[in-house]
């Protein structure tokens, strides 16, 4: 099938759905590209550069809409756009369906197929295909750039001849995608980095990115994430007023505050209040990611910058993603290239809507004439929440020690067995074998038993960073072989010393296995 991807007509926007390395990947799905002439020429791809691709360059987008089977873009359509769909077309794009029931009626009643790239599921195997995240990292990254563009001083902090400049604070409310990136540029810049979100369990997260969560002593049972798409949900009134308080004590400190709390369907919620903005202090900047819904602060002015009485910077333009075209348009050039992937499952360029699908039916709002949003819960989620088990009862602190010494004796009695065997064993073995055999015999036997015991004692989980001190543990049996090196008997001498040969790769192979891993986390 033909795929077409027209010039956005959207004021400012700068992307493009069809780049020319993600249509010499169509094309190997069997479909032909084709692109409005100076779609792609704001973020930085010419029309020569998709020639070279194999794509068609289409004078003009009616043109482009009358050939194409398939209609790709970035923006919703507009009025004018959405006239010249027709029955048996596909079109992908972001819709915002809640947003634009109209325009969606009008497509469905046109026969027309529409696949909004914001309604992908939030599921493992849809993450290749997850739009939203893909802009959503773009604009985390950003909002730390433009912030550092209206703040008068350094991220990190300095000690010079000069004096000393102590590092900018930054609170991140909201540690979704982009605020996972957000928090990963302010970290990087040196900034001081605090993070909030009503989800704790993110904590982790945050922390291993170097910043500190923003822990509140409120507990509020959550939503299950299969539930809500992968958002969070709305908190109860109790929750959001220990939260704005924790805001307030904070708001004199930090320099920096990047909002990304949304809702699905929802006004952004307001988190960062007046008086909040009032008590920061002159040249701080806010950089509000919810503007579009409203912002999580209600100064912010959409698609503009304005300066409060205080001093104080609030940034709410919505195009962040836009501001980076380039990188931008690779990445939703490649979510959309798979979102097609999927739908030709035989590469032979027929596209196949498979409505039994999670993900197609998920993103899918019109089909067949019919408007098909909202779409059902997937099935993966539904799986999931059935087989969801309660969670165990918490122990107490007297129940949580008796449980420990049982274990404890328990597995002491283990140990004391295993011992009385192996030692009835080895008596057994000692009364028929020759005494020269039972030297060697005693020396593996305490060798395996010990470097057994050390590796077992170390928890799963740390077996990955501790890989080379296991190794080293392991190969303790380096030691067994250096005893037995001085024997009368060439085998013995040559097994000792092809052991301590095997044993040496085995350390010095886990230390450079575990440097390499260690270098991947420094900064260059």
């Amino acid at each position: 099938m033909k795929i077409g991807s027209p010039k956005e007509v959207f004021p400012g926007e700068a992307r493009v759905a069809l780049t020319p390395e993600s249509a010499l990947q169509l094309q190997k799905l069997g479909h032909e590209c084709m692109v409005q002439a100076g779609a792609g020429a704001a973020a930085g791809f010419s029309d020569a550069a998709y020639e070279a691709a194999g794509v068609e360059v289409v004078k003009t987008a009616k043109a482009l809409w009358t050939a194409a089977d398939v209609v790709v873009k970035v923006r919703p359509p507009s009025e004018g756009e959405a006239k010249l769909l027709r029955e048996g077309q596909t079109l992908i794009s972001f819709f915002y369906p809640a947003a634009n029931e109209k325009l969606m009626g009008a497509a469905a009643k046109k026969g027309a197929s529409v696949i909004a790239m914001d309604m992908v599921p939030r599921i493992s195997r849809a993450q290749k295909m997850d739009a939203l995240s893909s802009m959503a990292n773009i604009a985390g990254y950003r909002a730390v750039i433009e912030a550092g563009n209206n703040f008068g001083r350094f991220f990190t902090g300095q000690v010079t001849a000069a004096g000393k400049v102590p590092p900018a604070k930054v609170l991140v409310v909201g540690a979704g995608v982009a605020g996972l990136a957000a928090i990963g540029t302010a970290t990087s810049l040196g900034a001081i980095t605090y993070a909030f979100d009503v989800r704790p369990e993110v904590a982790e997260q945050v922390e291993s990115m170097g910043a500190e969560f923003v822990f509140l002593d409120f507990e509020e049972e959550q939503a299950d994430g299969a539930a809500t798409g992968g958002y969070a949900a709305v908190s109860s009134p109790e929750f959001r007023e220990a939260q704005l308080a924790k805001f307030r004590e904070l708001a004199p400190e930090v320099d920096i505050v990047i909002t990304t709390a949304l809702i699905p369907n929802r006004e952004a919620p307001e988190l960062w209040t007046e008086d909040m903005v009032a008590a920061m202090k002159p040249g701080s900047v806010i950089v509000d990611l919810a503007a579009e819904k409203g912002g999580n602060c209600k100064q912010t002015v959409m698609d503009e910058k304005i300066v409060t009485d205080n001093g104080v910077t609030i940034i709410g333009y919505t195009d962040f993603p836009s501001r980076m075209a380039t990188q931008s348009s690779t990445l939703y050039g490649n979510n959309i290239r798979h979102m097609l992937a999927d739908l030709t499952p035989e590469k032979d360029g027929v596209i196949d809507h498979n409505m039994e699908d999670d993900v197609i039916r998920g993103a899918t709002i019109a089909h067949a004439s019919e408007v098909t949003f909202p779409p059902p819960p997937p099935k993966v989620a539904a799986i999931a929440a059935q087989a969801k088990k309660p969670a165990p009862k918490e122990m107490t602190a007297e129940e949580k020690k008796a449980a420990e010494a049982a274990a404890f004796k328990a597995q002491t009695k283990n140990q004391v067995t295993l011992l009385g065997i192996g030692a009835a064993l080895i008596l057994l073995v000692g009364l028929v074998a020759p005494a020269s055999f039972m030297q060697h015999f005693i020396v593996f036997v305490l060798s395996v038993f010990v470097g057994f015991q050390v590796i077992w004692g170390v928890a799963h989980s740390l077996h990955t960073p501790l890989m080379a001190v296991t190794n080293a543990i392991s190969s303790i049996i380096i030691l067994g072989a250096l005893m037995q090196i001085g024997s009368s008997s060439f085998i013995v001498v040559v097994l000792a010393a092809l052991s301590v040969f095997m044993a040496g790769i085995n350390i010095f192979g886990g230390f450079l296995v575990t440097r390499r891993m260690l270098a991947m986390f420094q900064k260059s």
